[in-house]
């Protein structure tokens, strides 16, 4: 062997030793290496020599000889100039190496190669572009440059394109999606390279509320492509309709919930887009959807006899002084404690806010009517022009005995607080008792009466009476209790008593108390309505319609639910909403690909001018 030759296989040796690494050549069993068992097994990559071992070359006429020839070629170009190799580096990117590794394939030595090694320039510029929300964005993401390593192979692009919308057609709807939240520098990191040659590319964002469009631009072999933080249904992002959607139809502040973005740095669409949303779709689909449910109901209620319902009004948007600007007022089927019906209405229309309620109970029965409901009775507080309409369009009034009760207790509260009549603090919640116990064990009105007027022989120890009604008290006698319990006759505690339970308009009352059920669900109700439609936050009249049509399924869904006993139960708390579902199934799939026939149900609904028209 010559003097240069054997420099060279000197050198090449050398070479081998630094790197210890023997991963292009053949696993040999002739071959020392500390890991061989290892690199048969697959656990290894690589083959490290040991210490002092010196590879050999064999079979030089065979496939494998030439396979070891080829690899070590391979290994001797990357140090011909004495240097080490140059440094390369793996950049992780959005296309997977699935996508692209038939474009890595080289014809000459026939193995995968991952990196280009080149050296990185430095860090182009991110332009940033903020859009208007009227300006529409283009379409999805497309990319028209071919491999220009192989130009032969298959396009990289129509293969992304088909696994990209493979993907979306089989996570089903674009609303359902799981969604995150991601920081923009490290969106930004996966553009930062060219995936075909490596090279830093440039970068061009748009953003549009949530939305953002990322382009990538290679100089160097002209790759681009563009990229959507969210699909795209015509010019909308779906994440700005879904959170739009997402805050009105769970009863949220878009105020508020803009605050809490401005916190995180989260991009936020402004109130306007929120408002068009609102409009054209999320509206639409509550008053389409209380409709059908609505016409469910009743449908039902039709087909039953004996219909017992209970209604009340709650003053909306309060103003200092004595008047409201709206009020709603609900109709509840009591036997299922459902809202079957709820009207807003505008203290224009009905000359003041103290005629709301007369004017809402009417349009109440009207729609029961019209469905062909059947009444039994009506429960209601006390109020002198419910009674008389009632009375004269022939339907059995009853009265809630809690609204009975609480105007009694003030009464008797103040009185106790007066010296001479301490005595009488000691009977409040016995009185209370008394009240309900009247009202549900009388069916008719003179036995309810007699019994009410029975609790002034009981504060006297007095337990029996010639009325035949209700000729002695029903508890057992108790010889234990305190004789300064009892009051006396003709005392100023007794007298004031007296004469507060027996009054003309008491006794009147009682007679109409309901024996079965009573309106407590209905107050239950209003404070569901003060969650979606705050007393202190203005609304126009039909959003303010469509608050109190979201507060009715969200009550209506949780009303037979079972009431939560023990924090550590599980499945005893409020039901998930699928009210909420069902909406953002209804404005995806129906109100936004063709919302006319919503706008026309919205257009049904009669809108009251506003106070300040002349």
């Amino acid at each position: 062997m010559s003097k240069s030759k054997a420099k060279q296989t000197c050198h090449v040796v050398g070479c081998l030793d630094r790197h210890t690494s023997l991963h292009r050549l053949p696993a040999r069993e002739d071959v020392r290496a500390n890991n061989l068992g290892q690199y048969k097994a697959g656990l290894a990559m690589r083959l490290f020599i040991k210490d002092g071992s010196v590879p050999t070359v064999r079979g030089k006429d065979t496939e494998e000889g030439t396979a070891t020839k080829s690899a070590l070629a391979a290994v001797v170009h990357h140090v011909a100039c004495q240097t080490d190799p140059p440094a390369t580096r793996r950049v992780g990117t959005q296309l997977s190496m699935q996508t692209l590794q038939r474009n890595f394939k080289s014809t000459e030595v026939g193995v995968r190669t991952s990196t280009v090694a080149s050296v990185r320039p430095c860090k182009r510029a991110c332009l940033e572009l903020d859009e208007d929300e009227e300006n529409p964005l283009e379409g999805s993401s497309s990319m028209d440059v071919t491999d220009p390593l192989n130009p032969a192979s298959e396009d990289p692009v129509a293969v992304l394109t088909q696994s990209t919308n493979a993907t979306l057609e089989s996570s089903g709807p674009v609303h359902k999606m799981a969604a995150y939240i991601v920081h923009k520098s490290c969106l930004l990191e996966l553009f930062e390279v060219c995936p075909v040659c490596q090279r830093v590319t440039d970068v061009q964002t748009r953003s549009r509320g949530t939305f953002l469009s990322v382009e990538q631009q290679c100089p160097r072999c002209l790759y681009s492509r563009k990229w959507n933080s969210q699909p795209i249904i015509g010019d909308t992002p779906v994440g700005n309709l879904q959170l739009s959607a997402a805050v009105y139809t769970t009863g949220s502040s878009f105020f508020k919930l803009k605050k809490i973005f401005q916190v995180m740095q989260l991009k936020m669409f402004p109130y306007d887009t929120f408002r068009r949303h609102t409009r054209m779709y999320i509206e639409p689909a509550v008053i389409h959807k209380w409709n059908t449910v609505q016409a469910g109901m009743l449908q039902h209620l039709s087909q039953q006899h004996n219909v017992i319902v209970g209604g009340d009004l709650l003053l909306m948007s309060d103003s200092p002084g004595p008047s409201a600007k709206f009020g709603s007022y609900s109709m509840m089927d009591l036997s299922s404690n459902t809202i079957v019906d709820v009207q807003l209405l505008q203290s224009n229309e009905v000359g003041g806010s103290k005629h709301m309620e007369k004017e809402g109970l009417k349009r109440s029965l009207n729609v029961l009517e019209e469905r062909g409901v059947t009444l039994q009775s009506v429960v209601t507080d006390c109020h002198p022009e419910i009674e008389k309409f009632l009375e004269e369009a022939n339907i059995t009034h009853y009265y809630d005995v809690w609204h009975m009760e609480k105007g009694l207790s003030k009464k008797l509260e103040k009185i106790a607080q007066k010296k001479e009549c301490e005595k009488l603090s000691k009977w409040l919640c016995s009185i209370k008792n008394h009240i309900y116990w009247t009202a549900a064990s009388s069916p008719f009105g003179p036995e309810r009466v007699t019994k009410w007027t029975s609790i002034l022989n009981h504060v006297q120890n007095i337990h029996t009476s010639e009325d035949p009604v209700f000729p002695q008290c029903l508890h057992p006698q108790n010889s234990q209790t305190r004789k300064s319990k009892w009051l006396t006759a003709g005392t100023p505690a007794f007298c004031r008593l007296e004469k507060v339970l027996t009054s003309e308009r008491v006794l009147k009352d009682v007679q109409k108390l309901s024996p079965h059920y009573q309106t407590s669900s209905l107050e239950a109700f209003h404070n569901v309505i003060l969650r979606f439609a705050p007393k202190n936050v203005f609304f126009p009249f039909l959003g303010m319609l469509c608050r109190l049509y979201l507060a009715a399924l969200h009550f209506n869904e949780n009303a037979g639910c079972p009431q939560t006993t023990s924090a550590n139960e599980e499945g005893q708390f409020t039901a998930e909403p699928d009210y909420v579902e069902e909406l953002l199934d209804l404005i995806f799939d129906k109100v936004f690909p063709d919302p006319t026939p919503y706008l026309d149900e919205v257009l049904k609904i009669p809108i009251p001018d506003s106070l300040s028209a002349i």
